[in-house]
Order: structure tokens, then sequence, then C-alpha cells
């Protein structure tokens, strides 16, 4: 039987298909799945989505191996194809995916519009395996649901407070620089995904936790939850301009109200 293709935009299919393909040659016996996650998972993509993925393996990568996946991955993002910039996700031993790994192991990541892979503890998290397994998205392989053990609301709960917290103490203390027309715009609309996920136990996309935030929120911030949604387009530019003065002042104000009202939201029982 024919597979559905993983999504809806044909061009994004034949550069995950050459992706899923060339893992599986490099890999071997070590490749055990490939999955979507992030905005291709939850269902709200558009064309200025990163395009997340996941390689389950049986065992870290060897050193040989490590060196045919920068050169396919170089090879890739060569491609006549504006998704083949736009990869992002990592490589994740089935010992360390199956459930929450405290010590954030740092694993093999693809950074949206780089070529090469580098460590990083960016998706060893709770909020990625929830995706993961809750969507199901499966480029090649087993269910997730075989990989990952269920992820428990109070532990999905407690991660993203702390994100929260975290992020913000690096904001206010200078070490994360939103001084951007992307960093700044993508904050607040993190917070409202966060705040959003707190609510209702589950991670959703930026759009509907922007449109949430719009009719849950006070309504002083949905001026500021608009344009940073209007802001999105084009973020290999923006980065490189400065962010407009009154909403940067504006985000370290809702930054520090998406903390204070954050004891509110609790995940929903149903």
């Amino acid at each position: 039987m024919k597979m559905k293709p993983p999504t809806t935009d044909p061009g994004l299919n034949t550069v995950l298909n050459e992706l899923v393909k060339n893992v599986q040659v490099i890999l071997g016996d070590n490749f055990i799945g490939a999955y979507l996650q992030g905005s291709f998972a939850v269902g709200d993509w558009d064309t200025d989505s990163d395009v997340d993925f996941l390689i389950a393996l049986e065992q870290d990568v060897s050193k040989a191996d490590l060196l045919a996946l920068q050169e396919m991955h170089a090879r890739i993002y060569d491609l006549d194809s504006h998704w083949a910039k736009h990869l992002e996700g990592s490589y994740v031993p089935k010992q360390i995916l199956k459930r929450e790994d405290p010590a954030r192991t740092p694993l093999l990541f693809l950074d949206n519009t780089h070529r090469e892979l580098i460590w990083s503890k960016h998706d060893n998290e709770l909020v990625v395996r929830w995706v993961v397994r809750e969507c199901r998205i499966t480029l090649a392989g087993p269910d997730p649901h075989e990989l990952i053990d269920p992820i428990p609301p109070d532990g999905l709960h407690r991660e993203v407070l702390a994100t929260m917290h975290d992020w913000s103490e690096d904001i206010f203390a200078g070490r994360y620089d939103l001084q951007n027309r992307w960093a700044q715009p993508f904050v607040v609309l993190s917070y409202c995904r966060m705040l959003h996920a707190l609510q209702t136990g589950r991670i959703g996309s930026k759009p509907a936790g922007a449109q949430w935030a719009k009719i849950a929120l006070d309504q002083h911030w949905s001026g500021l939850i608009e344009r940073a949604w209007l802001e999105r387009p084009n973020p290999s530019l923006k980065v490189r301009q400065k962010a407009d003065p009154e909403d940067l002042r504006s985000t370290f104000e809702f930054i520090r109200y998406a903390i204070s009202i954050s004891s509110r939201y609790e995940p929903s029982q149903r």
C-alpha cells in the first residue's frame, strides 16, 4: 500500500525523502526511524517554518558515520530547494529517546539554515518527545509509541515552566539578544505558546498559541502579539535588522507578565 506523503508540499516531501534515504544508507543497522516534529507535526506550518526532524538510533554515531552525515547534510543544503536550507533536527540514541534525560545529554544537531551537525542539548527535552510520540508523523521506521514512553502531564508542565523562567533569566541578563526583528517577535510568540501549553497540557503551534493568547490574556497585549505574528516572514533578513524600540520595551514587560501569570495555568485533565 502506498504511504501517505508526510506533508502537503511535494517539494518538501522530495527533500525529506532524500534526507531519510541517505541517512538509512549511511547508518545501516544503526538506523531505527525518522520522524517529523515541530510545526509540521502539530499541523500549523507555513513557508517560514523550520522543518524539524528527529532520527532515532540504536546507539551513538561512529566517527566514520559522522563524517558521512556531515557530507550528506552539506549536499542536501546545496539542493535547489528552499526547504533544503531549513531542515532542523537531532540524532537520538534509543536509550536517551525513551524517557526524560535529566542530564540533557548533548545530541548531534542540525540547526536551521546551517549545513553542519554540532553537539547540542536543543532537542533533548520532553516537549520534543511529546510531539514525536503524540503526533506520530513517521517518515520511516516503527510507530514512535514503541520508542518513547508516555509523557506525564506534570513532567511536561514542569519543563515548560522551567523553560519560561530560565529563558527569561538569560534575556534579562543579556545572554539572549532579542534586539532584532527576528528574535523580538519570536520571544513574544514563544511565550504565548508556552502559556497555551500550560493551560492545555498539550504542545501546540505558535499560531494556535498566538490566537489563544489574544483572547485569553489581558487585551493590552493583543497588539504586540499581532505585530509579532506579522513579523514572521523573511527571518534571515530580519535577524540583521534592529527591533522596534517600543515593541522591544513591551516585550520585556510581556515576559514579566507571562511569568507572573504562569501559575494560573494547569494542564487540562481532558
